[in-house]
């Protein structure tokens, strides 16, 4: 697969404590219908979410903001329950490029330590764009997680 040249730069990295265990918050990723629950800003929603969690599986998860949805596509690469996801991240704030997302769990007693990096972004501005926009979708995933007004669904 042909990768355009991407700034080494253009990389950003996130921590996050999240106050529940690995298993559930790992799960929040990879189940749809918990994604619809947080994959958003506070205050807006999830269309739709479709995932194929497998190596070589694709999803497509819709947020609707300000009355119009952008779509986020993507294949996941690595699959390690319940330690890491590898998937590509495409949408219009990408410029439809792939960019490429980690997200791995670590057990820290009871919660969770989240660190995601995404690489292989555009430019400066999609850098800061989705700096703030997993900023506000982790602050959802915890405090959803936190509620627990949503269950696992297999």
């Amino acid at each position: 697969m042909h990768h355009a040249q991407w700034d080494p730069r253009h990389v950003l990295k996130i921590t996050r404590i999240i106050n529940a265990p690995r298993q559930e918050v790992f799960e929040a990723w990879t189940h749809a219908e918990q994604v619809k629950h947080w994959m958003c800003p506070e205050g807006s929603s999830v269309s739709f979410a479709e995932l194929d969690v497998r190596v070589g599986g694709t999803f497509r998860i819709a947020m609707r903001i300000d009355d119009a949805d952008t779509v986020h596509t993507g294949i996941y690469h690595e699959i390690t329950p319940p330690a890491k996801l590898v998937f590509t991240w495409v949408s219009k704030h990408t410029h439809h490029r792939e960019s490429l997302v980690t997200v791995e769990f670590f057990e820290q007693g009871d919660t969770t330590e989240l660190v995601l990096l995404q690489m292989q972004l555009p430019d400066e501005e999609a850098v800061e764009r989705h700096t703030s926009g997993w900023t506000k979708l982790l602050e959802h995933l915890a405090a959803s997680l936190k509620k627990r007004d949503w269950r696992k669904v297999e």
